[in-house]
């Protein structure tokens, strides 16, 4: 690897780390807030007001209040979205320059063109999207528990399928990748849009639709849970002797990504 590849690497690995502590930090926070808030306590004043909290940080004390449904539009709405956009697209960028232009993307000895590697590479991340938005449009999709084994389900049989075509280092990091895109999309296709329509619906003194909430916040657990598998898939990177180079590289993702789903969800309900 070039000089020039080498610091491109650097930074775009730095700027990946910052921008995820940014988006990771502020979706547990904000997921920590939904089981914090307290019922108001002179409920019959505030009755668009589902909860309230208080919160102290650095010498600061703040308090919190969570509406049922927009009321009045504030002069300045803080929008969390871009640290998502800027996380991924750092991670696409060290993607294609580590293994679309670097590192072997496909196995030593493979028989299939770089550029077929490549096609391979992006359609497991788009792919990913595609099955995962599907899963809850289906029947699976009503229920958390089913649309959630079916989604882990498709992730164990994507890492035992690209082992077969690409690198096993790049299959891992791959099936990490594949969770991080839908992640981002989960941000700017439904969340964030939801949100908008929210307003718009406030604006125009239309009927309130707790279904658009409903499904944004399923959305922002979903990308809680997937999280730390996330993490941990991202760093097997450092581990090949026994992650995707050991005996058994999908029995152990297959352990590992529910896991640390659990440990996501442990942080998120009592931490």
């Amino acid at each position: 690897m070039s000089d020039l590849q080498e610091w491109l690497s650097l930074i775009l690995r730095w700027t990946h780390a910052i921008t995820g502590i940014m988006w990771i930090g502020q979706t547990y926070l904000f997921n920590w807030m939904e089981k914090a808030f307290d019922p108001p306590p002179k409920a019959a004043d505030k009755p668009n007001i589902s909860g309230e909290l208080w919160m102290v940080h650095g010498g600061g004390f703040y308090l919190v209040e969570k509406q049922k449904w927009p009321e009045d539009m504030p002069r300045v709405l803080h929008w969390f979205k871009w640290e998502a956009m800027l996380t991924w697209l750092s991670g696409f960028l060290l993607l294609s320059l580590t293994y679309w232009a670097g590192a072997s993307l496909l196995d030593y000895g493979s028989e299939l063109p770089r550029w077929k590697g490549i096609l391979v590479s992006a359609g497991a991340l788009a792919g990913a999207v595609g099955v995962y938005r599907l899963i809850w449009k289906t029947p699976f999709g009503r229920s958390e528990a089913a649309g959630g084994i079916v989604w882990y389900l498709f992730l164990v049989a994507s890492c035992a399928a690209l082992l077969n075509v690409l690198s096993d280092r790049a299959a891992y990091l791959h099936v990490g990748a594949m969770m991080g895109t839908v992640m981002m999309t989960n941000v700017w296709m439904t969340i964030i849009p939801n949100q908008r329509k929210i307003m718009a619906i406030s604006e125009a003194n239309g009927e309130p639709r707790p279904e658009l909430s409903l499904e944004a916040k399923r959305c922002s657990k979903h990308n809680t849970l997937m999280s730390m598998p996330l993490l941990f898939l991202m760093l097997s990177n450092h581990y090949p002797s026994i992650t995707f180079g050991g005996s058994h590289p999908v029995l152990l993702l297959a352990v590992l990504l529910p896991l640390g789903a659990w440990a996501a969800h442990l942080i998120r309900e009592h931490a």
